[in-house]
């Protein structure tokens, strides 16, 4: 089941007794927990109803022993679960004994006053363990992954219409180009944005420029798309900028090779047929900054990608041994790429 089906089906009334939810979108898992409680508790139910464990403290058996108890005052509770790293292959760092058999025993039959909803901040599961299995039958289990490219723009755009204002064409894309593609920071901005706006405003790439102060990694993300480009002038520009904020040319020198670096890995793996889902795992990387990757690789060949990293490995060395300044240094490189 996935995260649509299992909204659909709360909203029709049918809670499954376990949840178990994992994956590296913080944002989106909090959100379906935060809609979960919604759905299933009133306001005045919550004091008593809603409770709250943490695996890192309290032994598994503990929480059984909670969802077995009948609850007080009120028809259901939710039992929230975190750190739940009995669930993945990764050593429990704690030293709590969990009795996994204890929660296998319950899941035969689970009290029905009573919804465990397990979160796991981890991007797999250990799918060779019983009680994994077990959750994925009796229960569910719910996937939270970086949303794609295009599903991040739309996610953007949904959010501004949520929010009563409009987002002109082009707006979504400099959003995340600004803020970078972390949910929280974007629905952050996204907020500024449509309260700037006002109820029903609509907000141009001007705005979202003027408005969304773009990080030093993002700045150096621009820089590369103007190199690319061959837009030796605004890359330039974005690196006085970045000296007059006080950012250490050598940390501009390495975010710089850092990216050229993922362009040549995304260029290699996307020639092996690898998919854009594919390679943002095996890179590390969110699918959007795979996309941009991929389409800045396409302005440069292997070699001159190897040659680039090269004079930045040069560059690196000269600047650490005082051989150039580090100001001119990079000046020069930036130069020469355009050249």
């Amino acid at each position: 089941m996935d995260v649509k089906a299992a909204t659909r089906a709360i909203k029709q009334g049918e809670i499954s007794p376990v949840y178990l939810l994992y994956g590296t979108e913080k944002y989106q898992m909090n959100e379906f927990a935060s809609f979960l409680v919604e759905q299933t508790l009133t306001q005045e139910e919550r004091d008593f109803a809603l409770v709250h464990y943490d695996l890192s403290d309290t032994p598994l058996q503990a929480v059984v022993e909670e969802a077995e108890m009948v609850p007080f005052m009120v028809p259901r509770k939710l039992i929230m679960v975190q750190d739940a790293s009995v669930f993945t292959a990764g050593k429990d760092q704690s030293k709590l004994e969990h009795r996994v058999e204890a929660l296998l025993e319950y899941m035969k039959n689970p009290a029905d006053y009573s919804v465990l909803v397990f979160i796991v901040n981890h991007e797999k599961l250990d799918e060779r363990k019983k009680i994994v299995k077990e959750i994925k039958t009796k229960g569910t289990l719910l996937s939270f992954m970086p949303l794609g490219s295009e599903d991040l723009l739309k996610w953007v755009s949904k959010k501004a219409k949520e929010r009563e204002c409009t987002l002109q064409e082009g707006a979504a894309e400099t959003i995340v180009r600004n803020a970078g593609t972390q949910l929280q920071t974007l629905s952050a901005e996204i907020d500024k944005l449509c309260l700037y706006a006002g109820r029903g405003g609509v907000i141009g790439v001007d705005v979202v420029e003027e408005l969304i102060a773009r990080s030093t990694e993002q700045n150096v993300f621009a820089l590369v798309e103007d190199i690319a480009n061959l837009r030796v002038d605004r890359a330039l520009g974005i690196f006085y900028e970045l000296l007059k904020q006080k950012e250490e040319p050598i940390k501009i020198a390495a975010l710089i090779a850092r990216q050229f670096r993922i362009i040549m890995q995304v260029k290699d793996l996307g020639g092996q047929s690898y998919s854009q889902q594919q390679i943002a795992s095996q890179l590390g990387l969110h699918p959007y900054a795979v996309k941009i990757a991929g389409e800045q690789g396409r302005k440069f060949q292997a070699a001159q990608l190897k040659q680039i990293l090269s004079r930045l490995g040069t560059l690196d060395y000269q600047m650490k041994t005082g051989a150039i300044d580090k100001v001119l240094g990079l000046e020069l490189f930036l130069l020469r790429l355009a050249a």
